[in-house]
């Protein structure tokens, strides 16, 4: 369907996995159907075959394409010819409107925002830190360098995006009160997330899903295995779910710890399909901002064992009565003990996934965000 208030959107971003893509992939599918022209700019290197089959999903709603180019996670020397022509393509695309997500994402695309406002055009720079940089400590030499870059690309902002309050008070206090107009706007679910998911015959008893690498917390949940084993004084079971720079550790952990025999690794999978291999699900990230993954277990009914970290408590309408002490084996062992052993646990999970409904939806999301877009051209 066209109209008349048709906009052309490009979604800048580095990595296309985890939170951030389907942030974006959820807001194509609604801005697609309303009629907006949609694009993709983000990293060659990252994902898979998975990942792959995901972009060829969303091929339908991509009336701009998708354009992939080498982006490294870091600063470095090679972003300068990356950000030249990343600049090349977006230009082509004529957007009124550049959605940036993640710190890499955000600084190519206000950057090259401000090339193209200084060549004559109108476009709207959009910035979404989806934690981002501000996951970085305010101590560090690294942290400070990141938030004065993040203070300094502001001023070619149009608006910010906050997924949570979290992120939107991590921001203040890190890189300093906005001089720009912002929104917060939480992350959504579909109608069909809220569909229960029971676990298989043969399910594990827990399950990770997620990127490994340490700030989601991989090491963490291996680690706490053998002392569940040990409180419980059964063997447990467990997939680990997910790709990431530090996989190949985690395996040999495991292997170290003598677990292979009852715990599997498994590519990434869409996150309903994993939720079928086991009882519980366990979150023990580091860092978060409002991390899709707790809010799909929830809409699942999976029991869940979670971290208190980032806006997750804003999922629970601020009770962290159940939340988890972070970067804590133990506690993350006697957590999962307790859920593992708590008979009324699905009726309990069945409650939260009922409370949830109708407070995040993609639709909504989306249709904000557009409305965040028509309130940045009008600056």
């Amino acid at each position: 369907m066209q109209n008349s208030n048709s906009l052309r959107i490009v979604h800048c971003f580095r990595s296309p996995v985890g939170g951030i893509f389907r942030h974006v992939r959820d807001l194509i599918e609604v801005q697609a159907s309303l009629g907006h022209k949609v694009g993709i700019l983000c990293d060659s290197n990252t994902g898979g075959e998975y990942e792959d089959a995901l972009f060829e999903a969303i091929s339908p709603n991509l009336a701009l394409g998708l354009h992939r180019i080498p982006m490294q996670r870091k600063i470095g020397a090679s972003d300068i010819a990356v950000l030249w022509k990343a600049y090349k393509n977006i230009r082509t695309l004529k957007p009124d409107i550049l959605h940036s997500h993640g710190a890499k994402g955000g600084a190519y695309a206000r950057l090259i925002g401000l090339t193209m406002r200084l060549s004559g055009s109108k476009v709207a720079r959009l910035y979404c830190p989806h934690g981002g940089s501000i996951h970085f400590d305010a101590k560090t030499m690294q942290g400070r360098a990141y938030f004065t870059l993040e203070k300094l690309l502001e001023r070619f902002t149009d608006r910010l995006i906050f997924v949570s309050n979290y992120e939107k008070q991590g921001y203040i206090d890190k890189v300093g009160e906005p001089h720009c107009p912002y929104d917060v706007i939480f992350n959504g679910l579909k109608d069909d997330e809220f569909i229960p998911v029971e676990a298989n015959k043969d399910a594990a008893d827990f399950l990770f899903i997620g990127m490994m690498r340490d700030l989601k917390g991989p090491d963490l949940f291996i680690e706490a295995l053998p002392e569940v084993e040990r409180i419980i004084g059964r063997k447990i079971t467990a997939h680990m779910v997910g790709d990431g720079p530090d996989t190949k550790r985690y395996i040999e952990t495991v292997q170290k710890m003598a677990l292979d025999d009852r715990v599997k690794f498994h590519p990434p999978m869409r996150a309903r399909q994993a939720f079928s291999m086991a009882r519980v699900v366990v979150v023990p990230s580091r860092a978060e901002s409002l991390p899709y993954i707790v809010l799909e277990t929830v809409a699942a009914a999976k029991p869940l064992v979670v971290t208190n970290v980032g806006g997750i408590s804003e999922i629970f309408q601020g009770d962290t009565s159940n939340l988890v002490k972070p970067d804590d084996a133990m506690a993350l062992a006697n957590a999962m003990v307790a859920m593992i052993s708590n008979n009324n646990a699905t009726a309990q999970a069945i409650e939260m996934s009922n409370n949830l409904r109708g407070q995040f939806s993609a639709n909504e999301m989306a249709n904000s965000v557009v409305n965040s877009y028509h309130s940045a051209m009008e600056k």
